[in-house]
């Protein structure tokens, strides 16, 4: 009968003795179900005593089959063992016996619990202890197709009652053994949600996966399942929030930011990356994108005018899609310009030109060559369009063309097109065109600082604009565009509410770029180093490297600087040597040549830097310059910087962008004019 007795350690210790056919798979308790082609067998529980009889046994099973010494034994029974240790274990043994083999005959040698040697072993069979059952039935599941995965690890799942040998909990000798079973029962349950997922069952398996990660937080491959099952059940938004969640979690609990498959994930979110779909879903889209295609090839001519309208409203969706799709639609849309030039219809040109009129709210290029390609081919149509008011949609649509791609240049032509375009959509009275050409007057709002309202009064307009006629994707931008210039204007609790309206509509219409901007913020407003490296983050595959190149060690700069504008030195000493600085290599040239200690080439270096481009950037560049300019004492470079401080006066430096801020521009004006000596205003 020695083999009919099985034990059970996933949850507390019980044995039992089957009095019918063995079915090894079947639990100990009605927590699962037995295999339907065996008949049930009859399951009569054990008496194992007392507490001790059941420490003695469970510390055999947890020994695997190996001989514990009797003195190990008696060390492990008692902190302090009395007189008659040995004896009183002898006697839990006996007792044990008795109850695993109560037929043994007298004198007959015990099978199960056997002496040997110094001390005793459990020699049970590996199939007979539910714990040794629970890692073959998760190894196997790892090899098998996934619908019979799936099954393998539900009825391995449901063997357990509880912790493993749960009322040994406090025991030394139990600790190392119930670690090791608790982690393979995360991962199983981990496995099972990967399965889940795997054969299109995403939303079975979003409320385990919501439990698991609240029971334990800081599995990071839970989060990442969590996350992809929202995603594949089309909540985008609540997938990118799970992220966001899991960055939180992990920095507070732990403190460490997210592993890479967490960030890949997210990127791919953003993205909305087709590696993320259901394999079956992925290929059915594929088929029919295919026969669509092929239908489209059969009925419109190679070469047409249609094709090359029809390319363009496929770019602008890439475009909206962000990531690679928004990176794919900028290299494609200079060809598509040039092909409808070569036509040699202005009309045609101004359409295919004006209707990639996606909404942009950073004011640096990410493709400069490209977008003077593009400025240039909007000036060529613009002159070659016929006169008259049948034109003058078009014309619009060129023009704000010219100042959305002119942003973050000093052209004078920029901001001429921007008013123009402005003024001719007033005219017409369209919304759409309306939309379009405030979207370049914000971009041509840049220029000096100071601005932060009257970018507010062109976002609070959008805003309105776009709620009364459906112009989603241009009201996301007016509440992004509200969200940097009340942040600018020192307003946090509104900056707050338009970043969480922006989070809602950017949820709610799959804008997957909303969320790297109010992640952003977010970071900004936190002011730690932690927060804005998780921000960093959510610029992998973003398709922005206009935003993304030498962000992360600019905001690292002026977190250090924030408030403290006569700390240049120290943060000098804190730069990352090897970091890509991008566009902003200039202004960080000077930090690195005073931490190596060359002040007359800092200097040398701060004279030679230009006015700030007519960007976001342009107070947080400002006050770069002129912590530098207060750390050598530099009269031209603090007066300059001075002088192009003071409109933002009352504003808060760099907050404008909402990526960065340097803290109020009243307290840096007065650092500067007490380096210049002069009286306080």
């Amino acid at each position: 009968m020695a083999d009919r007795v099985r034990f059970g350690v996933l949850g507390p210790v019980v044995a039992e003795r089957d009095e019918g056919p063995l079915n090894p798979r079947e639990p100990l308790h009605p927590s699962g179900s037995p295999d339907p082609e065996e008949p049930p067998a009859r399951k009569v529980p054990l008496d194992l005593k007392g507490p001790r009889h059941r420490a003695v046994l469970a510390r055999l099973i947890v020994a695997r089959r190996r001989v514990v010494p009797v003195a190990r034994l008696v060390a492990d029974l008692w902190e302090e063992p009395p007189a008659g240790a040995v004896g009183a274990l002898q006697t839990f043994v006996a007792a044990l016996r008795r109850a695993l083999e109560p037929d043994r005959p007298p004198r007959a040698p015990a099978r199960l619990l056997v002496t040997d040697g110094p001390g005793y072993a459990l020699r049970t069979a590996p199939d007979t202890v539910d714990a040794w059952r629970f890692e073959t039935a998760v190894a196997d599941a790892a090899r098998l197709p996934p619908e019979e995965a799936l099954d393998r690890l539900e009825q391995a799942l449901a063997w357990w009652r509880g912790p493993a040998y749960a009322e040994f909990a406090d025991e030394d000798w139990s600790r190392s053994e119930r670690a090791r079973l608790a982690e393979l029962r995360l991962s199983a349950e981990e496995q099972r949600s990967g399965v889940r997922l795997a054969l299109g069952r995403a939303a079975e398996a979003v409320p385990d996966l919501e439990a698991h990660v609240t029971g334990h937080p800081w599995r990071e491959e839970a989060w990442r399942l969590l996350a992809l099952a929202l995603y594949r059940t089309g909540r985008q938004g609540d997938a990118l929030a799970v992220l966001r969640r899991a960055r939180t979690t992990l920095a507070e609990q732990l403190g460490v930011d997210p592993g890479p498959a967490l960030r890949r994930l997210e990127a791919d979110v953003l993205a909305q990356s087709p590696d993320l779909d259901t394999p079956g879903e992925t290929a059915a889209a594929v088929t029919l994108w295919n026969r669509a295609a092929q239908a489209y090839d059969r009925a419109v001519a190679a070469g047409s005018r249609a094709r090359l309208e029809s390319t363009v409203g496929l770019l602008r969706g890439l475009a909206l899609a962000g990531g690679g799709g928004l990176s794919a639609a900028c290299e494609q849309r200079t060809a598509v310009v040039d092909a409808a030039e070569e036509q040699g219809d202005p009309v045609l040109t101004a359409r295919i030109i004006g209707a990639y009129d996606i909404p942009a709210i950073w004011t640096r290029s990410d493709d400069p060559p490209a977008a003077r390609r593009i400025v240039a081919a909007a000036e060529r149509t613009l002159a070659a369009l016929p006169p008259g008011p049948a034109h003058d949609a078009d014309r619009c649509r060129l023009l704000a063309t010219v100042a959305l791609e002119s942003r973050g240049t000093r052209s004078a032509r920029g901001p001429r097109a921007a008013v123009e375009a402005e003024t001719l959509a007033r005219r017409l009275d369209d919304p759409a065109l309306l939309a379009f050409a405030l979207n370049g007057r914000f971009m041509q709002s840049c220029a000096r600082a100071g601005l932060a309202a009257r970018r507010d009064a062109i976002g609070e307009e959008l805003v309105a604009l776009s709620a009364r006629h459906g112009l989603t994707n241009y009201e996301v931008l007016g509440r992004l565009v509200r969200m940097q210039a009340r942040a600018a204007l020192g307003d946090r609790a509104g900056a707050r509410a338009h970043a969480d309206a922006a989070d809602r509509l950017g949820e709610r219409n799959e804008r997957p770029l909303v969320a790297v901007f109010t992640g952003w913020y977010h970071a900004m407003e936190a002011g730690d180093e932690r927060a804005v490296r998780s921000a960093a983050g959510l610029l992998d595959g973003a398709g922005m490297p206009g935003l993304a190149t030498g962000l992360l060690p600019l905001a690292l700069l002026c977190l250090r600087l924030a408030d403290r504008p006569g700390a240049a030195l120290e943060a000098a000493g804190a730069m990352d040597p090897g970091a890509d600085w991008g566009p902003y290599r200039p202004w960080a040239r000077p930090f690195a040549l005073l931490g190596e200690g060359r002040r007359t080439e800092a200097r040398s270096a701060l004279e030679g830097l230009s006015e700030p481009p007519a960007d976001l950037f342009y107070e947080a560049l400002c006050c770069l310059e002129a912590a530098v300019a207060l750390e050598l004492g530099d009269r031209a470079a603090l007066e300059r910087t001075r002088a192009r401080l003071r409109p933002a006066a009352g504003e808060l430096a760099g907050a404008g962008s909402g990526l960065v801020t340097l803290g109020p521009v009243d307290r840096w004006l007065a650092e500067i004019t007490a380096a210049l000596g002069e009286p306080a205003p």
